[in-house]
């Protein structure tokens, strides 16, 4: 079977790649578990250093890596190479403390001594997905390497270029061969990854029924999850906000990845109060955000990533506006090359409709009114999903009451939403469970060991 990347700006096919054979992966399982019996016992101080180079690679490199995401993805070039940078950053940082984080921990008990210890399991499997090709696997595999783990990765089959630049990176900086390995493969072998014996724990960032098929397989073998899923991130904005500011970031928050974030923005829930002028405010600047080639800096939104979810995200518009809701700006596929959909805001929602229940990836926002802050807080609760919110007011001391109200993993107050190395970044509900980033994630991958002396 061929993995093919196509440019989403123009549908064109870019360069196809073999899969690799049952016999290729398998192979390849072995020689990661080969490597695992030298890497756990090398010092953080060598992990670091290796860690270090890859930070320095990635940012050496940032334009020409940020290029192949553009390409792949359709993401513009300016995040893109964003992206890039954010990598480095991730990879300094657990090289800066991961031994401060995974040192001995000392507990007094009636022991003569006694302590907690954290060793790594083995093989980590990465089911990755192709929104953010190369942030989704670093902020996995700089902590999972720099625990003694050694990865291997699995990702989605319309960024291989991606997949493969990456294993370059790691070999690049002076990882050993098996310490990180791309497989080019479909879906079909995940299972049997899985079963194998030697792959101790997985990890998955992509939709919820993909998720669910994962942490089935694992669970029947009693392994490991990590699991981030998909959000429907509410946007709250109260009456005493700062609504120009509010505007302004609600823009960059929904169509941040040209829409395609699982903590982009989603629902727009506006107290009735400055409801009217927020909408007019918002879909103004949605209507004027420069939609074009993401190769172009000047470009704001480029297209979406592939073309069965350019029309998956078509009828979710297209089914709401059934059930009664009303398109306030955009609403259709942009008429051009390429997987392009225009910025859209729809209005007028209720429980039922796509806009309303459902997560969307693409550039669509959903505004909601609300009655007061307590009816926002229960709109947002009001969702399948909890992976992060944002909310808008001057008042700093209710809106820490209201972050312990709101039923998601992070919320940020008159910000965007937004992950950050030294910060836990994870859901609940069906978003789902466990943390990667800051020193929560670290220790997803680990045998926490007690050992007691007397």
């Amino acid at each position: 079977m061929s993995i093919q990347t196509i440019n989403p700006a123009n549908g064109k096919v870019l360069k196809s790649f073999t899969e690799l054979s049952r016999a290729e992966v398998f192979e390849a399982i072995e020689k990661a578990d080969e490597e695992f019996q030298s890497w756990r016992e090398t010092d953080f101080g060598s992990r670091s250093k290796l860690m270090k180079n890859a930070a320095r690679i990635l940012r050496d490199g940032k334009e020409h890596y940020g290029r192949i995401l553009t390409l792949e993805m359709g993401k513009t070039i300016t995040q893109a190479i964003a992206e890039v940078e954010k990598c480095s950053w991730v990879c300094d940082y657990y090289a800066d403390n991961a031994e401060k984080i995974l040192g001995d921990e000392i507990v007094k008990t009636d022991a003569s001594e006694s302590y907690v210890r954290f060793d790594p399991l083995g093989i980590i499997l990465a089911v990755m997905p192709w929104n953010f090709p190369f942030w989704q696997v670093f902020r996995f595999a700089a902590p999972t390497l720099m625990a003694g783990n050694v990865c291997l990765l699995k990702h989605a089959s319309n960024v291989p270029m991606s997949a493969i630049a990456i294993e370059e990176i790691f070999m690049k900086a002076g990882f050993p061969i098996g310490a990180f390995k791309t497989l080019l493969v479909g879906s079909a072998l995940v299972k049997e990854i899985i079963e194998h014996p030697k792959v101790k724990a997985a990890t998955l960032t992509g939709s919820e029924p993909a998720g669910k098929n994962v942490a089935q397989a694992c669970g029947s073998k009693l392994k490991k999850t990590v699991m981030e899923l998909g959000g429907s991130d509410p946007f709250i904005v109260l009456e005493d906000a700062d609504i120009d500011q509010a505007v302004k970031t609600a823009v960059t928050a929904r169509l941040i990845n040209n829409g395609q974030s699982c903590i982009a923005a989603k629902r727009f829930i506006i107290v009735e109060k400055i409801y009217e002028e927020f909408g007019k405010k918002f879909v103004d600047r949605m209507r004027n955000t420069k939609v074009g080639d993401p190769l172009k800096h000047e470009t704001e939104l480029g297209p979406i990533a592939r073309e069965d979810l350019l029309l998956e995200l078509d009828q979710q518009v297209k089914q709401s506006v059934a059930k009664g809701a009303v398109v306030l700006c955009g609403g259709k596929r942009i008429e051009r090359e390429g997987f392009f959909y225009e910025p859209t805001v729809v209005a007028n929602l209720k429980k039922g409709m796509p806009a309303y229940d459902d997560e969307i990836f693409g550039p669509v926002a959903s505004l909601i009114k609300a009655k007061d802050e307590k009816d926002a807080v229960a709109i947002a609760n009001d969702s399948s999903f909890g992976l992060g919110a944002s909310l808008w007011t001057a008042n700093i001391s209710k809106a820490k009451e209201l972050a312990g109200e709101i039923q998601s993993g992070s919320v940020f107050i008159n910000g965007m939403v937004k992950s950050d190395p030294r910060l836990p970044f994870g859901g609940i509900k069906n978003s789902g469970y466990g943390r990667e980033l800051s020193h929560y994630g670290i220790k997803e991958f680990v045998n926490i060991k007690t050992v007691w002396i007397k």
